[in-house]
């Protein structure tokens, strides 16, 4: 759910191309991407590559790739974010893979109101949020779940690498096509007209107040400790190599409550990559070794 690679449909490689694009530019910016980002290019998303940045080159009023590369091979380049936002696309939807959020409902909220009762304290990460829909549907979730229990303190932290989603989802407000999977009574209930004729919603502050948002390379350093009850990282790591998938969990595992949980994307699994978590469902994972 979070700011995705590329996942489109190429091109055709013969299509006209208004700047020369080589080999060799293309390796210095997928290894870039993959320091960058961690994620991992193959041959297939040259032209798309291609068509991002070439989008970059005539807006910045470049001459062409050789220009583009030196730009973002500085380190300090303030051009490095735009690169990593060209790059990446961004799928999510409000309720995504609903068994995750039933689960979240069912079980895991009346297990931490247990484990938790004495702090009344419960932290969640959401983390790839892309425009917003993943953690406003756990808000929602939570707030729902929780009912008329006061005196709880719920926070949500919403990352992604793409500042410009970032600022999407904190704004809070979606089109009519974007609010599928919601349900009217959710709708009604959650959200208010954000004016104008276009159906647009805006989310309602009882539900934005829970989370905060900031952008975050999830391969650089974080900026906090957790610890997490629960961490949704969906539909991100399929598209990193196996060594950096198990880094990343290990990283999620160090951050995370004893008693805390994983969610992963319908199509990744943790098999082969780290052992600090036990499969408890479908792309649901509990720490292991807890109390």
């Amino acid at each position: 759910m979070s700011a995705q690679p590329l996942a489109v449909a190429a091109p055709p490689v013969e299509a006209a191309q208004e700047y020369p694009f080589t080999d060799k530019h293309f390796e210095l910016l997928r290894g870039l991407v993959a320091r960058h980002a961690g994620i991992s290019l193959n041959d297939t998303k040259r032209q798309l590559v291609y068509g991002r940045l070439a989008r970059r080159i005539r807006a910045l009023g470049l001459s062409g790739f050789d220009a583009y590369c030196d730009l973002v091979k500085d380190e300090n380049s303030a051009e490095i974010e735009n690169f990593i936002n060209a790059i990446t696309t961004n799928l999510t939807a409000f309720f995504r893979e609903n068994h995750h959020f039933e689960c979240l409902a069912q079980e895991v909220v009346p297990a931490l109101l247990q484990s938790n009762a004495a702090s009344r304290r419960i932290r969640v990460w959401s983390a790839g949020c892309s425009t917003g829909e993943e953690p406003y549907s756990i808000a929602m979730t939570l707030l729902e779940a929780l009912g008329n229990r006061n005196g709880w303190d719920v926070k949500i932290l919403a990352t992604d690498i793409d500042s410009n989603v970032v600022a999407t989802a904190a704004a809070g407000v979606y089109a009519a096509n974007r609010q599928q999977g919601v349900g009217d009574a959710r709708l009604k209930r959650w959200f208010t007209p954000a004016g104008g004729a276009s159906g647009a919603l805006r989310v309602k502050d009882e539900v934005r107040e829970l989370i905060r948002f900031a952008p975050l390379n999830l391969m650089g350093a974080w900026p906090f400790k957790g610890p997490f009850d629960v961490i949704f990282c969906r539909n991100v790591v399929i598209y990193f190599d196996k060594p950096t998938q198990g880094r990343l969990f290990g990283r999620y595992a160090d951050v995370l409550a004893p008693h805390g949980h994983l969610f992963i994307g319908h199509s990744e699994t943790m098999f082969g990559t780290c052992d600090r978590f036990e499969l408890i469902g479908r792309t649901i994972y509990r720490l292991a070794g807890r109390p």
